[in-house]
């Protein structure tokens, strides 16, 4: 193999140079980039002629060619012992910090997010892999300013990594002149370097997968698990996975993608976030189509119904955890009145996950970790999960296709809210935050993903408030230059980047696919020309 056959751009520390891009996971990682990246890109480009035929009217809808596979009786192997019980799982990025409160928090599992809760600056990502190799190595730690520290406790959660997703390349390395998929650069260094450790500890490199459309895209990532494991001569099966459903069309596929990958496969997640803005972005063309304010597209809304539904009942029919998802409500301890409401609308997302047979849940804050175990306890006692419970709902495509909300509305509160968000989450991601708390609740960038695209669809659809009033274009900017103003005088930034970023999404006449692929270009050209 020829010396250069790969190139960094930016920099990196010495130690990202000596513990994550060695030699050898480099090879390793050119033997995924050349083997898989041609059908990565072949992949893509389907997702684009998809989405083009929606805009001209194309209901999306269940693959013809696989029904033969709904409803069979084939199920996936059991799940390792150390993900047989996931009754409550955290989520956080990479910081040493976060990483140690989460491993500690006495949640079952803690994902750790290289994805929408992660800004993916090249210090972040390589910070990151070295982070996850210091808690697989429990010798990660943290002091503060004022002296408090941090470290793991004996008894900790089982690390869960979620990678980038398809869509997305990592920009500051290159093989044979190409940059590398961020999906294979963060899976594959991930496995190279703590496989040893993770099965020395009794575990194993577990991971979350992300924005799945389609079988075909779930049957690239089990080639690539399957050639991973024959790489590094590993037993089949040794790589288990889970699969967030945050794409419709993955909802339509819900079953061809457990089956396509039933040798690693241990568990569905309803990504409720991203799967509102995929169901959005699929009909954004749609000018009878236009959503109600983002507070009201809730897990209790027809549509969203059916799809939990839908997610137990093809999970527990093929022997896989059904993981609900993440209340966005965070706890505020300054604030008894907000904090008991957090903490109320948390619990109550719980029960109904649990009632409807889900077998976990997420939570994105140590405090709310207890309030969903009580939750999942009351209904698990002690079993580990409920697969036993096997519901026939006969959900159909038309139930997960079903826009109605009843007593909808857009409100001018709405469209100020969504304009605030997504400066004030976009100014924190090009700054190297991706988890942030704005107005008692988490942001990431699949919820500020929502945001943008309801300004954007509201403006091309000259949608109108309750009050009849028509959102045009000017509304757009009479209402940022207020929003700004406010933001300005209690953070004392400027928001101007992050205004580009937010007129080039909303404004421009075409959906953009995902806003951190232009933002993404604004980091990493930084990074590279520094």
């Amino acid at each position: 193999m020829a010396k250069d056959f790969f190139e960094i751009k930016g920099l990196i520390t010495e130690e990202g140079k000596t513990k994550v891009l060695t030699r050898e996971a480099c090879e390793f990682l050119h033997y995924l980039h050349t083997t898989f990246n041609e059908n990565r890109l072949g992949l893509l480009n389907l997702r684009k002629q998809k989405q083009e035929n929606f805009d001209r009217g194309e209901k999306p809808a269940s693959p013809k060619e696989t029904a033969f596979l709904r409803g069979g009786l084939w199920c996936a192997k059991n799940p390792p012992q150390d993900l047989m019980d996931r009754r409550v799982e955290i989520t956080g990025p990479t910081d040493r910090k976060m990483m140690i409160n989460a491993l500690n928090s006495q949640a079952k599992v803690f994902m750790a997010d290289l994805e929408d809760s992660l800004s993916p600056s090249w210090s972040n990502i390589i910070e990151g892999h070295l982070n996850l190799q210091r808690a697989i190595a429990r010798n990660i730690d943290f002091e503060t300013t004022n002296g408090k520290t941090y470290k793991l406790e004996d008894k900790i959660a089982t690390l869960v990594v979620r990678p980038r997703g398809w869509h997305l390349s990592e920009e500051h390395f290159f093989i044979e002149g190409e940059a590398i998929s961020a999906s294979i650069f963060d899976f594959g260094l991930y496995l190279f370097h703590n496989i040893k450790k993770l099965l020395e500890n009794k575990s194993g490199p577990y991971f979350y997968l992300p924005k799945i459309e389609t079988y075909l895209e779930a049957r690239l990532w089990n080639n690539i698990f399957t050639a991973s494991e024959n790489y590094l001569r590993l037993p089949s099966g040794t790589i288990r996975v889970t699969v967030l459903i945050e794409t419709l069309q993955g909802a339509l596929s819900m079953e061809e993608i457990v089956y396509e990958l039933r040798d690693h496969i241990c568990g569905l997640n309803a990504g409720r976030w991203d799967y509102i803005f995929s169901f959005i972005k699929n009909f954004a063309h749609n000018r009878e189509l236009n959503f109600p304010d983002r507070s009201q597209i809730t897990m209790t809304v027809p549509f969203m119904r059916a799809y939990a539904k839908k997610l137990v009942e093809v999970c527990h029919k093929h022997n896989i955890h059904a993981i609900g998802g993440m209340s966005a409500f965070i706890p505020n301890r300054k604030n008894s009145d907000l904090n008991k409401k957090a903490i109320d609308a948390v619990k109550a997302d719980k029960e109904r996950e649990a009632h409807d047979g889900f077998d976990g849940t997420w939570v994105a804050h140590p405090d709310l970790v207890a309030v969903a175990k009580d939750v999942f306890d009351r209904f698990l006692t002690t079993n580990p999960h409920q697969k036993s419970k096997i519901p026939n709902h006969k959900i159909t495509d038309s139930d997960l296709l079903n826009p109605k909300i009843e007593n909808a509305s857009i409100t001018e509160e709405g469209l100020r809210n969504n304009i605030s968000v997504s400066l004030e989450y976009i100014e924190n991601w090009l700054s190297g935050l991706g988890a942030v708390a704005i107005n008692n609740l988490m942001e990431d960038a699949a919820t500020t993903e929502i945001s943008r695209a309801q300004i954007w669809q509201w403006i091309r659809n000259r949608a109108k408030f309750s009050s009849g009033k028509e959102i045009s274009q000017a509304t757009y900017q009479e209402f940022k230059k207020s929003e700004m103003e406010k933001l300005k005088t209690l953070t004392k930034k400027s928001y101007a980047q992050s205004e580009k970023i937010l007129d080039q999404i909303v404004l421009g006449e075409d959906f953009v696919e995902f806003f951190t692929l232009p933002a993404y270009k604004k980091i990493s050209e930084a990074q590279i020309n520094n």
